[in-house]
């Protein structure tokens, strides 16, 4: 086989290395080899060379009569089989018969297998005989003959390659022949294409810090009173200098050292003693082996028996400890059990092997642009922007509370330990030392607040491109979504900021009442009982509904900054306050980080970072005005961030009821575009709740300028609505999650403890939104 690309093979077949010092000496720099050397007299065996890095088992074939065998599977999954023949040219017809036999019998191990070598058959010339039997018995095994031409000096084909319909990992492309000057026999070439990795996958070299060393206690103490004094220092010289210190402090303690990540990760459970254990019962098997002594025997099965049950302690202690210490917490626990019955996958290829860092970061920037250059063409044509309702012409909050270092610890304890590439030590042991460092990020906090400027140092963004869902096609850059990573410390500030800003809200009754995205006591739960009971009380009226599920293109990253400036100054912000909220949105930058490459950074002119604790409460305020509009329509609406559902019900005139509902989405799409956000109308989904025919209603609608059919079924915030509102297709669908639950629990039963509450804690989250969902509060 000749490499044809990075992950293809090379084989070299060479039927006269009989001799191991020969075998070694044919190997070029980087190769390795094996051979099945004939038995007795000259000549003969076989023998194959291939490069170190290819994935190649091999295993014997069995004793043959007439011919040398030799057998191999090649890749990472050995779907692949090679079978390697060398049958000499005196050999009887009896011969063929038993390599049909050996074939067979690796064809029940490899059903993907390809065999070649020397058959000394002239497949030139019309079969006949026993040779025409062996070929049409290998074709009746699903192995065809590749035919390419002479193999040998004299015009014949000899040199055979039998290939079976599925090659597995492979895909034959070509053969084709070249003559040799050592040999009679021309050199045969197999041109290969993988469809997944043939060479061991080597992880990449990273620099980490070994967790061990890292103390919290001997961090504090390198760090000292560095970062104490913070009079007269700006907040961009103080985001500075933590940077410097703690950097510093990380280095001394735990310096950078480089590690091969492999793709087997270690289990949590699985602790020093147990590896200890299981070194010893693999010295305890080699040496039975060797001596096969009964005495030894005994002794690997005592220790096999010990190491069995303390795993099973070890895995049973680890799960109780885990599901215990997220008790108190649905969600986490969900998460823990989870993550248990199902560990993430190891890491196998990247996002960088289809794209580069760069690729995905102008696709991302050319998306943003794309949709606000449509966004503005609409706007050019004579659409108006309506702003959020003022609530003070005065500027009423025109500084920030400073905080304490009381209130800095509080809020340092609920923001999650979150690294990001650009923080200069781990967020966990920030967390840690906060006793030590309190000081400092204090200092940085305030001076933040008291000039109205968010630090520059932690304006930039790290953005991992994640797949939306795990079932899309990896290799369609529009799938992925960018996700952002932004700095430890400037969560606690904008955590700092946001607890301000929830209070001025409240106080000011500003937001939606029918928003139940990213605010206290409110969730998909709220918003869906709330919309289902709406719906239900019109259908007992005996009323038809309209229900349209509205959908937006990046919403998060098409937000117009001078437009989010205008509801803050509504809200009576000024002074270093709005100075804040202008700095925290202008100037920022992002870069993609894919695997070890990053791309260059490039500068956000619109939109809020998503990673941020800021984000979800200023794309609330600016989505304020939108509730109102529809409502001036007589339609009811619910939202939970992006996600806008409304309604209209009506008892008769349904040509009416239609014009209105066009006239609402016209307002709303013409509101979206003024406000530089883009409503998808190709997306946007229609229920209709009723019967059709009696109410006299189209199987469509036309929604500015796009014909939208009517579903029969709707999925709203994940529970699937029905035109009938029956829920039947939501309770099959939460009947199959409830048996997927239950079998993961049953998979962890033997590691849990006998009680009832871990099971219902876990189980009844899912369980409570449906049913609340389709029944209400009770």
């Amino acid at each position: 086989m000749r490499k044809m690309m990075s992950r293809a093979c090379t084989e070299v077949v060479n039927r006269n290395l009989c001799v191991h010092r020969r075998a070694a000496a044919g190997c070029p720099p980087g190769f390795s080899y094996a051979q099945q050397p004939r038995s007795c007299g000259r000549g003969g065996g076989v023998a194959v060379i291939f490069r170190k890095s290819l994935v190649c088992t091999g295993r014997p074939v069995g004793k043959t009569q007439f011919s040398e065998c030799m057998f191999w599977k090649l890749g990472n999954r050995g779907s692949t089989g090679f079978l390697l023949v060398y049958r000499p040219p005196r050999c009887t017809k009896d011969s063929l018969p038993e390599l049909l036999q050996v074939v067979a019998d690796v064809l029940l191990e490899t059903p993907s297998l390809v065999v070649l070598g020397d058959f000394n058959i002239h497949a030139d010339t019309t079969l006949q005989g026993a040779a025409r039997d062996f070929v049409e018995s290998m074709a009746s095994m699903g192995l065809s003959l590749n035919k390419s031409g002479p193999t040998h000096s004299r015009g014949h084909a000899l040199d055979l390659v039998f290939t079976s319909m599925d090659v597995g990992d492979l895909t034959l492309n070509k053969s084709e022949t070249k003559e040799v000057p050592w040999s009679d026999h021309f050199l045969v070439q197999l041109d290969f294409s993988a469809t997944h990795p043939l060479c061991r996958e080597v992880g990449p070299i990273r620099m980490v810090r070994p967790r061990h060393l890292i103390d919290p206690n001997g961090f504090q103490r390198v760090v000292g009173d560095a970062l104490s004094h913070v009079d007269g220092l700006s907040a961009d010289s103080l985001v500075a200098r933590w940077n410097v210190e703690l950097t510093r402090a990380i280095d001394c303690l735990a310096p950078k050292r480089p590690l091969r990540l492999h793709g087997a990760r270690t289990a949590p459970w699985f602790s020093t003693d147990l590896r200890a254990m299981k070194q010893s019962l693999r010295r305890l098997e080699r040496r039975w082996r060797r001596t096969h002594s009964e005495s030894d025997r005994t002794q690997v099965r005592a220790q096999r028996r010990a190491y069995q049950v303390a795993i099973a302690t070890a895995k049973k202690n680890f799960f109780t400890a885990s599901i215990a210490s997220a008790e108190n917490s649905s969600r986490r626990l969900f998460q823990v059990v989870h993550n248990l019955a199902e560990p993430p996958a190891t890491s196998g290829p990247s996002t960088g092997h289809m794209f580069s860092c760069n690729d995905f970061a102008k696709f991302f920037a050319d998306k943003i642009a794309q949709i606000r250059e449509e966004v503005d063409s609409t706007v050019g044509e004579g659409l108006g922007r309506e702003s959020a309702r003022v609530l003070s012409s005065q500027v009423e909050w025109d500084q920030f509370q400073s905080v304490t270092s009381e209130d800095v610890d509080r809020l340092l304890g609920r923001v999650k330990p979150t690294t990001c590439l650009l923080d200069p030590c781990p967020s966990w042991l920030i967390k840690a030392s906060r006793e030590g460092l309190g000081n400092g990020l204090h200092g940085v906090v305030n001076a933040s607040l008291r000039e109205g400027a968010f630090p520059d140092p932690l304006k930039e963004a790290v953005i991992k491109p994640l797949l939306k869902k795990p079932s899309l096609d990896a290799a369609t850059m529009a799938n992925y979504r960018p996700v952002s990573n932004l700095p430890f410390l400037g969560k606690v500030i904008e955590r700092v900021v946001a607890e301000q800003l929830q209070a001025r809200l409240e106080e000011a009754d500003h937001l939606d009442p029918f928003q139940s995205g990213f605010r206290p006591h409110h969730g998909t739960e709220t918003a869906l009982v709330a919309l289902v009971d709406d719906l239900r009380r019109a259908r007992d009226k005996g009323e038809s509904c309209f229900l349209v599920l509205l959908d937006l293109s990046a919403a998060f990253d098409t937000i117009d900054h001078n437009i989010l400036l205008d509801p803050l100054e509504g809200l009576g912000a000024g002074g270093t306050v709005i100075q804040w909220f202008r700095s925290f949105l202008l100037g920022r930058v992002q870069k993609v980080v894919v695997g070890d490459e990053c791309s260059d950074p490039w500068a956000l002119t619109c939109g809020v970072p998503q990673g941020s604790v800021l984000s979800p409460m200023l794309f609330n305020i600016y989505m304020q005005p939108l509730g109102e509009i529809i409502r001036r329509f007589g339609m009811g609406v619910h939202q939970y961030a992006d996600d806008t559902q409304l309604y209209l019900s009506f008892k008769s005139e349904p040509v009416k009821a239609v014009k209105v509902l066009c006239e609402c989405l016209e307002a709303v799409g013409g509101w979206m575009a003024a406000n530089r956000l883009r409503l998808n109308p190709d997306k946007t989904e229609v229920l209709f709740l009723g019967d059709r025919r009696r109410a006299g209603v189209e199987d469509s609608l036309v929604l500015n300028g796009v014909t939208v059919p009517l579903k029969d079924q709707v999925r709203s915030l994940g529970v699937i609505l029905d035109s009938q509102l029956s829920m039947e297709a939501q309770v099959k669908s939460m009947s199959r999650a409830a048996v997927y639950q239950l079998h993961l629990v049953r998979r962890l039963r033997p590691y849990l403890p006998a009680d009832r509450e871990w099971y219902m804690l876990w189980l009844s989250p899912a369980w409570t939104t449906a049913m609340h969902s389709t029944w209400g509060y009770l």
